[in-house]
């Protein structure tokens, strides 16, 4: 027993002995790894920077315990019934305040100090928002309130908060807030933004007012001259489309109380309303008709024809107030359709005599070109050209291949703009096929500029390209490139060309109003439309904000002299845009010559 013993205790000597050794690799093994992990986090804890904990900064401390909890103060401020306990070092940033501190005045020496507020624009608070910038360098300002801050701080003098408030209106540029922008800017003499929202206007005023008809309530007259007289403005679709928008401005700027959505909810016309109960012609009953079929273009319309002066509304002393404005309108460009004329007469809001003008020198130039050399317009100034170029636009929503003329007589020139890949280009066009007054004249020489502009969703402009103005030479059927598109324009388009055909002649005769104008009421050729049958308004465009439809692409029609009728409308020339057509240069749809 006791050698098994024995026996058995070598093997377990050995195993106790294997054991140990497998032990002690085992720490070793933990230990070096347990070093080398270490020597990671160490390297680790090297690599790595500092953490730092943000405590409160000394911007933080002092807008809170100097200016909320208003600790320390040693002046108070009392304006629009309240009263900040502020610190003198602080508001002393403001040159209106420094002035007042540190000068001969009275509050120099006064630890309470009453401001007056003769602003209607300053409140609450956008006081608490300038005072507390004076304490931090972060201020809060909204589309809501940054008029309120901006009458503010200018009060104060304190331009960085001035700049930020710029930013803010020019960054939130819409048709809710460009007039009261635009206001503000000359009201406080911010021309960055009242270049941009001007700006704004020039592109959309056009296409949009009739679905937002408050801002042509709020234009005034010098904005409007202003606009007007611009060679910019985005016109869709020809001038006449801005003679039919001042009508309607004179209209709403009368009635301001006029809704254009709900023209039998009027208020304060009940005495007009009246007289057109009691009116017995056979026009006025067809504008009562109208009127009661709720059009608010024919509502503006019949308060015209309505008038019992026989002279022209302008020439009336309520009308001498809107004089401005259709001074700056190109006239001449208003009688290149034989509708546009009949329409404009009918209305007498213009006075005849620019009307007689203008047929004049339009018969003068037609003569001229027909049977003299050609005298295009050529080598004239950038100052000439803009006064007098004729202002046309379109807009085009999806790209393609799509070609379009404006209608009107251009003095024989059928004139078809292109655009396709990115390349925008002018096509003489002269086809026997369409039944046109043309040209006969082999070469024609005219001038043209055109503009492009892509927008966001406020309509506010992203990337605008122009050309040059280009004198050119066209012969029949020619077609040159007027721009290559800019990679960076996005649909929807905007687009306005600029264009003299014929040179420009003086317009002197519209800087005065004849008081009197029985005299020019009984020459022959006022007689142009007097007795046609009474055209309806031009439709506002209120289904679209574009004011422009684009029509898909339709085969080649046979054209016929019927296909030549427009319906009398109030948009005329305006809203007869011809129609895009894709394919050859001929294959035109009917409405191309409405």
């Amino acid at each position: 027993m006791g050698q098994f013993i024995v026996k058995l205790k070598e093997p377990l000597q050995l195993y106790s002995d294997s054991v140990a050794n497998m032990l002690t690799n085992r720490r070793k093994r933990k230990a070096n790894a347990d070093s080398t992990n270490s020597d990671d986090e160490q390297n680790l804890r090297d690599s790595q920077p500092p953490k730092k904990k943000k405590l409160l900064s000394t911007t933080q401390y002092i807008y809170q315990a100097l200016f909320k909890e208003q600790k320390n103060s040693d002046i108070a401020i009392m304006a629009l019934s309240k009263v900040w306990n502020l610190h003198k070092v602080y508001l002393s940033q403001s040159p209106y305040f420094y002035s007042m501190f540190n000068g001969s005045w009275r509050e120099s020496c006064q630890d309470f100090v009453h401001v007056k507020i003769l602003d209607n624009n300053i409140t609450l608070e956008a006081l608490d928002a300038v005072f507390g910038s004076m304490y931090s360098d972060e201020i809060e300002i909204d589309s809501k309130s940054v008029i309120s801050i901006l009458a503010t701080a200018t009060l104060f003098h304190l331009d960085g908060v001035i700049d930020k408030c710029s930013e803010v209106m020019i960054e939130t540029i819409n048709a809710d807030t460009v007039i009261t922008y635009y206001d503000a800017a000359c009201q406080y003499g911010c021309r960055s933004v009242k270049k941009s929202t001007f700006n704004w206007l020039e592109i959309n005023l056009l296409s949009i007012y009739a679905k937002y008809s408050n801002i042509l309530k709020r234009i005034s007259t010098d904005l409007m001259t202003a606009l007007i007289s611009s060679p910019d403005l985005y016109v869709m679709q020809t001038e006449f489309s801005l003679y039919s928008m001042l009508r309607t401005w004179i209209y709403l700027r009368l009635h301001p109380n006029y809704d254009p959505g709900n023209p039998q909810a009027q208020e304060g016309d009940q005495q007009q309303q009246q007289q057109q109960q009691q009116q017995q012609q056979p026009a006025l009953e067809i504008v009562a008709t109208l009127a009661e079929n709720g059009n608010s273009s024919d509502v503006i319309q019949s308060f015209f024809l309505e008038r019992k002066e026989t002279c022209s509304f302008l020439a009336t002393p309520e009308g001498q107030q809107y004089l401005m404005p259709f001074q700056a309108l190109r006239t001449q460009y208003l009688i290149n359709h034989h509708l546009d004329l009949k329409i404009v007469l009918n209305d007498n809001i213009i006075p005849k005599d620019w009307i007689h003008n203008h047929v004049l020198t339009h018969w003068n130039s037609i003569l001229k070109v027909d049977h003299l050399p050609e005298e295009g317009p050529q080598n004239l100034s950038a100052e000439k050209f803009n006064e007098n170029c004729m202002r046309c636009g379109r807009i085009l929503l999806d790209p393609g291949y799509q070609k379009w003329r404006w209608t009107g007589f251009q003095f024989g020139l059928d004139l078809i703009i292109v655009c396709n890949s990115g390349v925008l280009s002018i096509r003489r066009h002269h086809r026997n096929e369409h039944e046109r007054l043309l040209s006969l004249q082999v070469k024609r020489q005219f001038m043209i500029r055109a503009s492009i502009t892509s927008i966001n969703s406020q309509r506010q402009p992203i990337f605008t390209q122009k050309s040059e103005i280009n004198s050119l030479c066209l012969e029949k059927n020619e077609e040159v490139v007027l721009m290559t598109m800019d990679a960076k324009l996005a649909y929807p388009l905007l687009i306005s060309v600029n264009l003299l055909v014929v040179p420009p002649t003086p317009q002197t005769f519209k800087e005065n109003i004849l008081l009197n104008e029985e005299l020019v009421n009984s020459l022959p050729i006022s007689e142009i439309g007097a007795n046609c049958e009474r055209p309806l308004t031009p439709p506002n465009s209120t289904q679209s904000e574009s004011a422009i439809c684009i029509v898909p692409a339709t085969p080649p029609t046979t054209f016929s002299p019927q296909n030549t009728r427009r319906s009398v409308s109030a948009t005329s020339s305006a809203s007869a845009v011809s129609t895009v057509s894709i394919g050859s240069a001929s294959s035109f749809s009917s409405n191309d010559y409405m």
